[in-house]
């Protein structure tokens, strides 16, 4: 079975090698028929402490890490503000 992959926002990044994903997802309501948004936190392993709040990053379905973990972050979108990222020229 495939891994399932998201695109989400850290929130936070306070826990020892763990990461906070926000992903939001836009669905439909079922009668009113208007766009809405849910939202659900993913938390995620990031072995080297290498990504802080504000960034956007891919995370990938694992084997349970932890209780909470079975993601882990593969890498990184966009940067966050304030953060700089290298630009290959």
């Amino acid at each position: 079975m495939p891994k399932r992959i998201l695109v989400g926002t850290i929130v936070s990044d306070k826990t020892d090698k763990t990461v906070v994903v926000k992903v939001e997802r836009k669905v439909k309501h079922p009668l009113y028929g208007k766009i809405i948004r849910r939202s659900k936190k993913y938390h995620a392993h990031d072995e080297a402490n290498a990504f802080k709040t504000g960034e956007t990053v891919r995370i990938e379905e694992t084997a349970p890490i932890s209780k909470l973990k079975t993601w882990k972050v593969i890498d990184r979108v966009t940067a966050g503000k304030g953060t700089a990222l290298e630009a290959d020229v």
